[in-house]
């Protein structure tokens, strides 16, 4: 869990992560989700918080049946798809949901 401090400290990020959406057309259930997996995740690091957005707005949109290519969340990002492939399913975890196995 996070509190209203998170959001208000990383409101730069949740930012880009609502620009990203409005790029990859994602309605608001999948900006809640990786809003709140961003804020749940957030690394120390402010050069890791790019790749853990991206890899939250990318399980976001799976979460809410809005899939989207890995690559194409990378593109809206700016970030490579390796980097939301190596943590995708480690934030979807952390977060009580179980990765699909495809």
């Amino acid at each position: 869990m996070y509190s209203a401090r998170d959001r208000v400290d990383n409101e730069e990020w949740l930012t880009r992560i609502e620009e990203a959406a409005d790029r990859l057309e994602l309605g608001s259930e999948a900006r809640s989700y990786a809003s709140d997996m961003f804020l749940s995740q957030v690394p120390d690091a402010d050069r890791s918080k790019r790749a853990v957005a991206a890899a939250s707005l990318y399980a976001g949109a799976l979460i809410a049946g809005e899939e989207r290519s890995q690559s194409r969340v990378a593109n809206a990002m700016d970030v490579t798809r390796l980097s939301i492939q190596q943590r995708w399913k480690e934030i979807l975890e952390a977060n009580g949901f179980r990765p699909p196995t495809w």
